[in-house]
Formats: C-alpha cells, sequence, structure tokens
C-alpha cells in the first residue's frame, strides 16, 4: 500500500526593503523555474497581483515589488508558483525593513504608498499595503496628565490658512459630536492639541482637514515605520482625567489600519 504523500514543504522568502517603499522577495526553491511568479491575494477581496520570479541563483528566485506598482490597501498573502505548479503559501524568512524606518517621502506623487511583510496569523507570509492620497503621518505623540499633543507632516497635500483636525466621535460615543482642534502649521508639518476633559467616553477619530472646510477630510495615521500592526505594541498608559461624564481613562491608541484615535472609558468614581 502506498503510504499518503507528504505535504510540501513551505517555501521560505526573504523580505528586504528599500528606502523608496519598494520590496524584494527572494525565494528558496528547486526545480524548474521557468514559469515561476510570485503571487499576491489580498484578503476578503479577491484581488490578485503576479510578479515574475527570477533565478539570481541555484535555487534562489527572486521577485519586485517597487514602489511605482500601485497595490491597493489591505492584507495580501504571498505565494509562490513555480513551473506551472499549484500556487504555494510562503513564509517569511530573513527580513530586513530598517529602511521603512528612516523613510521620508517627497509627497510629489500625490500619495504615499507603504508596504510592510509580517508573519499572519497561521504563520504565512502577508504584505500589508497601505495608499494613502493625501496623507496625514503622526510623527511624534505627546501624552501629557490631561491632553494629546500630535506633530506630523501631511503629504500631497498643503497646509493652507484654514487648516484644522476634527475629532469625531463614533457611532455611540457622545451623540455622534464633532470636536474642531486649532492647528498650528510650518510648510508641511502640523501640529495639534486633544484636550481629553471635553471628551465623553467612547472612541474618537482623529481627522486633518488640511485646505479647511472646502478640503479633503484625511485620516491622521502613522505608517511610516516597520510595525504592521501597531495596536497590541505601541500602547501608553492612560490618564485619569475629571470631566463632566465623571472620571475617564483617555489615551491615544491604533486602529487595525494603524489611523490614530483616542480611548475614552468611563472609572469608577
Amino acid at each position: 500500500m502506498t503510504p499518503p504523500a507528504s505535504p510540501a514543504a513551505p517555501l521560505r522568502a526573504d523580505c528586504i526593503a528599500d528606502s523608496a517603499g519598494g520590496l524584494t522577495f527572494d525565494v528558496a526553491a528547486n526545480g524548474g523555474t521557468a514559469t515561476a511568479h510570485l503571487v499576491l491575494r489580498r484578503q476578503d477581496a479577491g484581488d490578485e497581483v503576479g510578479l515574475p520570479l527570477a533565478p539570481i541563483a541555484e535555487g534562489r528566485l527572486r521577485a519586485a515589488l517597487p514602489s511605482s506598482v500601485a497595490l491597493p490597501e489591505g492584507r495580501w498573502d504571498a505565494y509562490a508558483r513555480v513551473s506551472g505548479g499549484e500556487p504555494r503559501r510562503l513564509v517569511p524568512g530573513v527580513t530586513d525593513l530598517r529602511p521603512l524606518a528612516e523613510r521620508t517621502p517627497s509627497g510629489l506623487l500625490g500619495h504615499v504608498a507603504v508596504r510592510i511583510p509580517y508573519a499572519g496569523r497561521q504563520g504565512g507570509l502577508t504584505v500589508r499595503s497601505w495608499l494613502r492620497a493625501p496623507h496625514a503621518e503622526a510623527a511624534r505623540l505627546g501624552h501629557e496628565d490631561d491632553a494629546l499633543t500630535v506633530r506630523g507632516r501631511v503629504y500631497g497635500a498643503p497646509l493652507g490658512p484654514g487648516a484644522h483636525a476634527e475629532l469625531r466621535a463614533r457611532p455611540g460615543t457622545g451623540g455622534g459630536a464633532t470636536h474642531r482642534l486649532d492647528v498650528s502649521r510650518d510648510r508641511a508639518d502640523f501640529r495639534l492639541t486633544v484636550g481629553y476633559a471635553m471628551l465623553a467616553p467612547g472612541m474618537w477619530d482623529l481627522w486633518l482637514r488640511p485646505a479647511g472646510e472646502s478640503g479633503p477630510s484625511v485620516r491622521v495615521a502613522r505608517l511610516l515605520d516597520d510595525v504592521a500592526d501597531k495596536h497590541p505594541v505601541l500602547v501608553r498608559p492612560p490618564a485619569r482625567v475629571e470631566t463632566p461624564y465623571g472620571p475617564v481613562a483617555a489615551g491615544p491608541c491604533y486602529t487595525r489600519d494603524n489611523d490614530l484615535s483616542v480611548s475614552v472609558t468611563p472609572l469608577t468614581p
């Protein structure tokens, strides 16, 4: 009796980032490589992007995802299709993302493209992609006793005289209120302060209006580094603040998309 075939060992891919925001994938693969491709499939959407895998050494294939190739926002699972076979899930190998932490986009393209590879829940290689036009980057946060200070930069849009920020309550928070916040500006850089005492318990999302009321709303986020999911990593202890709604614990937090929000939680008096 012939024993069942063992499942193929996963293919490992080394990922290297460049300062422009592109990624290179080096895949360890044996056998024919005449029609090898790296395949990216977007979760919950079904979109697919194929990149040629070219031999660079014995048993090594390379694919490039330059920043000039558009990759819509989302989470993309990585596969390799070698010699016309079925796509095989890739797992992360050696990863070098140091250039991402030092990256400062020019903003001349009118958008910011960010791609960060990481190990997904099942251990497979996934690429988190953002494509923001324009983009408001939260570069530094100052978490004081009763306020949050945000320093950042806008890419793809000028900061006009009417520039301001808005703190918007999510459904079920503060009756759907919106608080307008003053913004100080220096060319493309901005600074704003969120006072916790004015906020009802719940979750508040931070937006920037670079051109004032007549222009677009831009979600404030932190994307320009090498951390794919900031919510469990960049955590700050909340501040205890007395408000008209009673004592609360308030502080900044990041969403699953690395957008910046403020969490306000009631405390027992």
